[in-house]
Parts: structure tokens; C-alpha cells; sequence
């Protein structure tokens, strides 16, 4: 089959992208930037790139008519409180327009449970878009999921901050609130076999794991997996805008993605049963089982995907794309610096290991109390990390950076700064002809940006020398 996948550079696209290559289809992958995506996958000739902006129905025109069936994985959980709702029935109606001239068979929406009488503005929205999807012209079939558990996860994630960082925890009375975790290796079950299914045409199914359990529960079972004592407190006194503010602080989540959980987390997700486990022969695992697994692999490096690698996890959702893949050259301040290698090989895959748990080589105290400042003020500080810890893609975050371009064949690495600046800035790496390049450049916006940065230039002079001798001597 030739399968049209939306959202395929998030969580679940991602994931699902090898699993229909293995089955022998051919994939045409919609994304915003091309270029993450068609580097990442340029070996792959059953798949085909494509720019498509949901939001802008013009850029449609780049997806083939000829297509049988199409997974539809676009949300918007991080962005605006006060707009997503409209951004993401304006992406569904534009997807729905266009995918009636074509030849889909099939739409595969996966979407969140959403019984409970009461829902948050997410869910509803969530709601709002399967009534959108509804078509004479194709099959709808809707899998509403609810808490996702897997490595790089949100929920998954944010658990796992929380038991690592809080022996003890005063906590928001959310936390007694029920739901049915699943874990994201059965999400994609559901979704792969689920495909070609004509009794599951124009039907919506509940998919969830086997067991009811209060978010308590999930952190306190969470840390009895990881052998760590943990007593958690609950409080009712905790505003949701307060609740927001201690997920943001302690866990890598952003405050808008805090702040949309929060809202959510008050709501019971509990599925309603139905014959679809029999039907696709899935057999969901355990709460316990899907975190055991979650950490073999992560414990094996081979992490396919995390939610913080999405361009939502970012501060600049326009200024991270393959425009600013340029750096500039006029109007800004620079730091170039340049070292012998024994190695080139070696250097290179030095700077490919660079940020998250192995440090910046040089100065991390510094780097990390940086980070700190930076999330003191609602930036995204030092708390995504990386996904891997020895390889890195065109589109990856790493700590507070943005990856422009990860390109081994050019030995190029370029950077793009996601923390909040007076400007904007660039850190490039390249090594040729014997020699590691570093390049650091900022574009200063008015008098604030110059004056930042001759207050950091007396750190940047031996940070940055220190850096590069460590990646030189690799």
C-alpha cells in the first residue's frame, strides 16, 4: 500500500515510520522542514518526503493523489491555551479537504479517550477533531489511547523526573486521579494492524492497558521498578497554575505543555471495552512491564524517538527551521577558534556525543547554571537533554540548542540557541584537513543584545577554548 503519514517527524510517526517499511509499504511523509526528515531517511527507497503545512492548505498540493490509506498524527498540545483548540481543527478541515481528491481508502486517527462527562480543553479538542474527520469519501478509524508509556514519552518522561529528582513529594491532588496507561509498543500494534481493516471502517475504539491506577500509584510503582524509596504527600490546596509551575520547575516539560497536562490530568481516563483487542490480536502488557521495557531501551541507547526532539518542545517554533540553516555573517559578534586533530574520525564523534549527560567537555558547571538562569526566566534551560547519547539528526534538540544540521559526510555540525537571548546565536563545528573548526556567532538584537554580549564574552574566552582543546585532543 502507499501510505501518506502526517506528523512523521513526532513521537509516534516516528515510530511507526520503520514498522510499515518492514511490512513492504511505500510511505509518503508529510512535514513541515523537509530536511530533518529526508537526511534521517535518505537511504530508504520506499519513502518519499514531502513539505505539507496543515495550516496552510496551498502546500497540500505536494502530497501525491495516489495514495490508499493515511495516518493522521498531528497535534498540538504545546502550543497557545487560547489557540490550539482552533489551529487544530483548521489543520483537520485542511486535511480532510484535500484527502477527499484523493484516492485514501482509509484515515487512521489516534486520538485520546475521552468519556468522562467533564473534559479538559484538550480532550475536547481532541473530540472536536474526529467529528471533523468524518467523511463519505473516505473510512475514518479513531484508536483514543490514554496515558502513552515509552521511552521519550511525555507522560513517561515527566514520571520518570519526578521519581529521580523527589525522594519526597508535596503534590497536587491530581495525582489520585484515575487512568489506564498504555504502553506505546501496543499503540503502534493497534495502529499497524489496524490498517486495510474493513471492520473497523467509520469506528472508533478505546485502546488502554490492563489495569486502572491513580497517577500516585504510576510514580510510586515507577519507583519501585527503579529501587528507590519515594513518599509522596498530596495537598488540595495546589492551583492548577501553581500545579503548572512544579511540574515546569522539576521535570523537562515546557509550562505550556505543563499547564495543558494539568488541565488534563483532572479528568478520569477510563476506557470503555470492546471486542478490538481479540479482533487485532493485541494483548496489552502492564503498567510495570511497559516501564521495564521503556529502559531496556534506554538502557541500550536506541531510543527511536522523544517528545522533546518535536519542534513544540522549543522556544522558537519558526526560528528552528532550515532558513536559519545559513549562518550569518554580517552584523554580528563571533568567537572562531581552530586546533590541530590526531584523529579526524575521533573528533568527529566527539562532537557528534556532545550536551546532555556528557557535558559540554569544558566549563558543564557553567554551562549548567546557565541552563539554570535560563529556565529562572521561562526558557527551556538544560532540562531536554538529548536522545541519543552518540548520535544526532538535522531537527534533534540538545539541552537548550536546536540541530540545524548533523551532516558526517561534510563533517559539519550547526546549532541554533532555543534558550531566551537579545538576539539570536549559532554554534557551528566542522572538521577538515587535519583541523577542528568552532564556531560561535551572535546576531544581537538592539542595545540589550550588544551589552549581553560583552557580559558574557570574559566567560566565552576560555569556556570556548577549553571546549575545543577537549575536542581537539579526542
Amino acid at each position: 500500500m502507499r501510505i501518506l503519514i502526517t506528523g512523521a517527524s513526532g513521537y509516534i510517526g516516528k515510530r511507526i515510520i520503520p514498522l510499515l517499511l518492514e511490512e513492504g509499504h511505500t510511505l509518503v511523509c508529510a512535514v513541515r522542514g523537509k530536511l530533518r526528515t529526508e537526511r534521517k531517511y535518505s537511504d530508504e527507497k520506499n519513502l518519499h518526503v514531502v513539505e505539507a503545512d496543515f495550516l496552510k492548505p496551498e502546500t497540500l498540493q505536494n502530497i501525491p493523489k495516489d495514495i490508499d490509506a493515511a495516518y493522521y498524527l498531528i497535534h498540538s498540545m504545546s502550543n497557545s491555551v487560547d489557540q490550539f483548540h482552533k489551529m487544530e481543527e483548521a489543520c483537520a478541515v485542511n486535511f480532510k479537504n484535500y484527502i477527499e481528491t484523493t484516492n485514501v481508502q482509509q484515515v487512521i486517527y489516534l486520538s485520546g479517550i475521552t468519556n468522562d462527562t467533564k473534559l479538559s480543553k484538550h480532550l475536547l479538542s481532541r473530540k472536536n477533531v474526529e467529528e471533523t474527520l468524518k467523511s463519505n469519501s473516505y473510512a475514518l478509524t479513531v484508536f483514543k489511547a490514554g496515558i502513552i508509556v515509552g521511552s521519550g514519552s511525555a507522560s513517561f518522561e515527566i514520571i520518570r523526573d519526578l521519581v529521580e529528582k523527589l525522594p519526597v513529594m508535596i503534590a497536587p491532588k491530581w495525582l489520585n486521579t484515575k487512568t489506564q496507561p498504555i504502553g506505546v509498543r501496543d499503540v503502534l500494534a493497534f495502529l499497524t494492524k489496524g490498517l486495510g481493516k474493513k471492520e473497523l471502517y467509520n469506528t472508533s475504539h478505546d485502546i488502554f492497558g490492563p489495569e486502572i491506577m491513580t497517577y500516585k500509584q504510576m510514580l510510586l510503582e515507577f519507583a519501585k521498578i527503579r529501587k528507590l524509596k519515594r513518599y509522596i504527600l498530596t495537598v488540595p490546596v495546589m492551583t492548577p497554575k501553581l500545579s503548572s509551575y512544579w511540574l515546569y520547575f522539576v521535570t523537562s516539560t515546557s509550562y505550556k505543555l505543563a499547564s495543558s497536562l494539568v488541565n488534563s490530568m483532572g479528568i478520569e481516563i477510563i476506557g470503555e471495552k470492546s471486542n478490538i483487542n481479540e479482533l487485532l490480536e493485541v494483548k496489552p502488557m502492564t503498567y510495570h512491564q511497559a516501564v521495564e521495557f521503556a529502559f531496556v531501551k534506554i538502557e541500550g541507547n536506541d531510543i527511536i524517538s522523544s517528545w522533546k526532539d518535536a519542534f513544540i518542545s522549543g522556544r522558537n517554533k519558526k526560528r528552528a527551521s532550515s532558513k536559519y540553516l545559513k549562518v550569518p555573517k554580517h552584523g554580528c559578534f563571533k568567537d572562531i577558534k581552530e586546533q590541530k586533530v590526531k584523529n579526524e574520525q575521533r573528533t568527529l564523534e566527539k562532537i557528534w556525543a556532545i550536551g546532555g549527560e556528557n557535558g559540554w567537555y569544558y566549563g558543564t558547571f557553567l554551562w549548567k547554571i546557565r541552563g539554570f538562569l535560563d529556565k529562572a526566566v521561562g526558557g527551556i534551560g538544560l532540562r531536554r537533554g538529548r536522545t541519543n547519547k552518540t548520535d544526532i539528526h538535522t531537527g534533534d534538540a540538545l539541552d537548550f540548542w536546536r540541530v540545524l544540521l548533523a551532516d558526517k559526510e561534510q563533517k559539519r555540525l550547526i546549532l541554533f540557541a532555543e534558550m531566551k537571548l537579545p538576539g539570536e546565536a549559532w554554534l557551528e563545528f566542522q572538521v577538515a584537513k587535519g583541523k577542528v573548526y568552532q564556531r560561535a556567532t551572535f546576531r544581537p538584537r538592539g542595545i540589550w543584545g550588544r551589552l549581553y554580549w560583552f557580559s558574557v564574552l570574559p566567560f566565552h574566552g576560555f569556556i570556548f577554548k577549553g571546549m575545543i582543546n577537549k575536542i581537539a585532543n579526542a
